[in-house]
């Protein structure tokens, strides 16, 4: 049985290295892009460029921290902060190694999907409060783009549950002791994966704020740490997405016992994460109408075909034995 002191040292651990990372990420997505488009990428504050990071922290709580006087202020002050606590909040499910967790929820898969739900509610009142046409229909965009794609991401991840026989997130670990689920349900993982780029609205799929139309989407009035709120959401995202990936198709700490179960988790999530990376580098981003086709017409399809089939199999199984 774990002790209040552990849990709370595993909370800090989380709530620092979580927010550090994202923070780096910044400059590790600027360093992988220079690498694989055959350029230097940040190569001039410090080594490697790494001072970058440092440099952009630094500008963003200096800059001057405006609110437009045509805005909601309240609602405009409080939008930033939703994406960053529904993201947090996404990581105290997430099991790190056996009993290094926050919670072992039963319904740990239930609880994630709920917080990524949350975070539509930020940029839309983001759009919203900021009374400018482009901010809104940024807005509009990614509610829309968000809640599709919920669906499809929620039905992705059902053939898991149904072979796991829970939604507790460690116990869909354990469950891949002999096999990992990104085999049985590879159609299953192709969905998570489409759904969880468009969730976060990374590139291509990042149409909310696509510059070539809507100068900067929802974040278009923000400056200041409120708009680094939004990027720290959004890289808190991509950061949480990898990680119940990986927890949910990669077997988690699963892994050779030469090296300990927390490095395999965060060795399966950098590749990730790297992979989120590579996509901003090779895709071109689609048209909007594309995408919520992509969604309805080729997902939801997908997601089916692959419940029945779950189901279908599972079924055979039984009356076999």
């Amino acid at each position: 049985m774990r002790d209040e002191l552990f849990i709370y040292v595993i909370i800090f651990s989380t709530l620092f290295g979580t927010i550090t990372y994202a923070a780096v990420l910044v400059w590790f997505e600027r360093r992988l892009l220079g690498f694989w488009q055959d350029r230097h990428g940040p190569n001039r504050v410090g080594p490697f460029g790494i001072g970058l990071a440092f440099a952009d922290i630094l500008k963003l709580l200096s800059k001057e921290d405006w609110v437009p006087p045509f805005s909601d202020k309240f609602i405009f002050i409080f939008a930033p902060t939703t994406v960053m606590i529904a993201m947090l909040m996404g990581f105290a499910v997430v099991p790190f190694a056996p009993g290094i967790y926050i919670a072992d929820l039963n319904i740990a898969l239930l609880f994630f999907l709920g917080m990524t739900s949350l975070a539509v509610y930020s940029v839309l009142l983001g759009g919203l409060a900021s009374r400018n046409k482009y901010a809104l229909l940024g807005g509009l965009r990614s509610a829309a783009q968000m809640v599709s794609y919920e669906v499809f991401m929620g039905l992705s991840v059902m053939g898991v549950v149904m072979l796991s026989g829970s939604f507790s997130l460690v116990d869909i670990v354990n469950a891949q002791q002999d096999l990992w689920f990104v085999v049985s349900q590879f159609l299953g993982f192709f969905v998570f994966l489409i759904a969880g780029i468009a969730e976060t609205h990374r590139l291509p799929f990042d149409l909310p704020e696509a510059e070539h139309e809507l100068v900067a989407g929802f974040h278009t009035e923000y400056s200041g740490m409120k708009f680094g709120m939004f990027m720290l959401g959004e890289y808190l995202g991509v950061i949480l997405i990898s990680s119940i990936m990986t927890t949910i198709f990669f077997g988690g700490w699963l892994g050779p016992d030469f090296l300990p179960p927390i490095f395999w988790f965060a060795l399966k999530t950098f590749i990730l994460i790297c992979f989120f990376v590579l996509l901003r580098a090779a895709i071109p981003r689609p048209r909007y109408d594309q995408l919520m086709s992509l969604g309805w017409k080729v997902m939801l399809p997908l997601t089916l075909i692959n419940l029945m089939a779950t189901g279908g199999i599972l079924l055979w199984l039984e009356t076999l034995s």
